[in-house]
């Protein structure tokens, strides 16, 4: 099995040495609990250390938001789009029917098939392999029913192990679930929640591994940071 090296302090160590190659995995998690913070270091650290293009469908914040919030991180976002490396997928311009910067990759709709259309060619363009679609909640505003909803997704993750690429696709939680719409963890291979819990009068932010084929992996729940340079999954310490 040829593992694919996150990028993620501390989760390759969680995950037997990395994910499958190819494989799409559901990260899922509350508000504010570090979703999109995840893939983009996912995809950064990727083009950065493992010399793997990426593709970065945003469909709930702006492109030009995404590259000025990980610009904090020291993640230049810009750099790697001009080196034809990172691509974004610009989904909210046609959400608030207007454009308010000109993207180079932009949905002409919000629909299913628009979008497997435009990841697919944009991947071949690039030659990508990694893709981050964030969110499945913002897709569905589109849609009329959850049975809708469900089949997208199918047809969703189909594609993307179809061309080969190692995913994360981001959805929100419905309080003790897994996913919003009770089929995404079902048609990803892999699910990663991020929470936050209470614990002595402080809040800390965990990670847990429900799922991952093909893998050994531990299933405690680790405490995780979000640091100056990005996320660390401290597995050496106590575990929740």
């Amino acid at each position: 099995m040829e593992r694919v090296k996150t990028g993620i302090p501390g989760l390759d160590e969680i995950l037997d040495g990395g994910l499958p190659k190819g494989t799409n995995v559901l990260i899922t998690g509350g508000t504010g609990t570090g979703k999109s913070i995840f893939c983009s270091q996912f995809l950064y650290k990727g083009i950065e250390d493992y010399n793997q293009n990426g593709v970065f469908v945003t469909l709930e914040e702006r492109a030009e938001d995404l590259r000025k919030e990980m610009l904090k991180f020291g993640w230049d976002f810009t750099k790697y789009e001009k080196e034809n490396r990172l691509a974004i997928i610009d989904g909210t311009s046609i959400k608030l029917r207007k454009r308010t910067v000109k993207e180079k990759y932009s949905l002409i709709g919000l629909d299913i098939d628009a979008l497997i259309i435009e990841i697919n060619r944009v991947c071949r363009e690039i030659n990508a392999e990694r893709v981050v679609i964030d969110s499945i909640p913002s897709l569905g505003l589109n849609l009329d029913s959850e049975k809708e909803v469900r089949r997208s997704v199918y047809r969703l993750a189909t594609l993307l192990l179809e061309i080969g690429v190692t995913s994360f696709v981001t959805t929100e939680t419905l309080g003790e679930g897994f996913s919003r719409y009770g089929v995404e963890e079902f048609v990803s291979r892999g699910v990663i929640k991020l929470d936050i819990v209470e614990k002595e009068n402080k809040f800390v932010r965990t990670i847990y591994v429900r799922k991952m084929r093909e893998t050994n992996f531990t299933m405690e729940k680790y405490p995780f940071g979000i640091e100056s340079d990005g996320i660390k999954i401290y597995t050496r310490g106590e575990v929740f």
